[in-house]
């Protein structure tokens, strides 16, 4: 199958300049960006090909090899694939553009090749009943984003970057010192091989300004702490035209004052009093759906645990609603009268004699608090 025209990839004239080749190819790179299109075969063919012909038109060399011979002028020097080798190939460019998304790409790095924006991440606080139900959140996000006077280029609109003076545009300056050389960053352009002799007056020369930008984040019905929502190319600006990064809202729920979260179940505590423990009785309880009815069975002990089901949470990633646990506590009457007192103690009086009866609990632990103390003696 025979290559497209590069100029036709990029959606560009033959005499495009530089500028409008970075801009084609920085647009459809993000389009086609694997990132953006997992599984998609016919999205990671085009990435490859638009980046193929981004490598060959902004290398002069190359680029003139291209406009005299075509395809054949620069077979083996362009990269064919995601495996290609050697400096200057394809592998060189995806690692300078893409590098930090999939670790790393081989070959040098080309301090002037467009480099994708730092991802950011913001800390989001939802109450339980948003996080339960879904809802939509605003933020404000302070970023970085292209100049947009200088189109990212940095330098004044009219004006344009020239070769460094004192690496002349390789980005390293060679350094002797007695029989050992050594390669290092210029000083003067910090590796870029370009200064700006007229910095861009809004950005200073960046080709990036700050900003503070209101999103509005949907939140999922179902998402817990520690769930992140990613909100495509909301980052950082890329630099030299490289796309920008995302942006990462990591969720956290606040405590609620009646009700626990673990996972898709929900847990509270009931107070009942000290008649509907040993009678039985009925009793209203919260649920994020209203209140329901819970039956209270006769001699209910401090701890016993009742299971609404359906009353929990519905997990974002699917699967049926988790249930309400609901932990009853006895509660001990305070503030009493004289005459509840009185009453109190003549029921106790009551019980005398048969504790072991109305009581087991007691019963059996002084039981065995006097058997090891029996047991102890000689």
């Amino acid at each position: 199958m025979s290559k497209r025209d590069y100029y036709e990839v990029l959606g560009l004239e033959r005499g495009a300049d530089q500028k409008e080749i970075k801009k084609a190819y920085r647009r459809l790179a993000q389009k086609y960006h694997p990132d953006r299109n997992p599984d998609d075969e016919t999205a990671a063919e085009k990435f490859r090909e638009v980046s193929e012909a981004y490598e060959v038109l902004t290398d002069s060399e190359k680029r003139a090899a291209y406009d005299q011979f075509g395809h054949e002028g620069v077979d083996g020097q362009a990269g064919g694939g995601f495996g290609g080798a050697g400096a200057g190939g394809f592998s060189d460019i995806f690692g300078d553009v893409f590098g930090d998304i999939f670790g790393g790409g081989g070959g040098r790095r080309n301090p002037n090749a467009p480099q994708r924006g730092s991802d950011l991440r913001y800390n989001l606080e939802v109450d339980l009943e948003s996080a339960v139900a879904g809802t939509s959140v605003d933020i404000r996000v302070p970023r970085h984003i292209e100049c947009e006077r200088c189109d990212g280029e940095g330098a004044e609109p009219g004006t344009s970057k020239e070769t460094c003076p004192t690496c002349h545009g390789h980005g390293q300056v060679r350094m002797q010192q007695g029989f050992f050389a050594v390669q290092q960053t210029c000083p003067t352009c910090h590796g870029s091989g370009q200064q700006i002799k007229v910095p861009c007056h809004k950005c200073n020369g960046e080709g990036r300004e700050r900003e503070t930008r209101t999103l509005s984040v949907k939140i999922p019905a179902g998402v817990d702490t520690g769930d992140r929502i990613r909100l495509n190319a909301e980052g950082e600006a890329g630099i030299n035209g490289g796309p920008p990064g995302d942006l990462y809202v990591q969720v956290a729920i606040k405590p609620h004052h009646i009700f626990e979260r673990e996972g898709r179940h929900l847990q509270c505590e009931v107070p009942i009093n000290f008649v509907d423990a040993t009678l039985g009785g009925e009793l209203e309880v919260p649920t994020l759906d209203g209140r329901v009815k819970l039956k209270i069975p006769p001699e209910t002990q401090t701890g016993k645990m009742f299971r609404l089901k359906g009353k929990g949470v519905k997990p974002v990633r699917g699967g049926p609603a988790g249930d309400l646990l609901c932990r009853v506590e006895v509660e001990t009457p305070v503030k009493l009268s004289e005459e509840q007192k009185d009453l109190l103690r003549k029921f106790q009086d009551s019980l005398d004699g048969s504790n072991s009866h109305h009581s087991p609990k007691k019963s059996n632990f002084f039981d065995g608090v006097k058997k090891f103390f029996e047991d102890m003696k000689p």
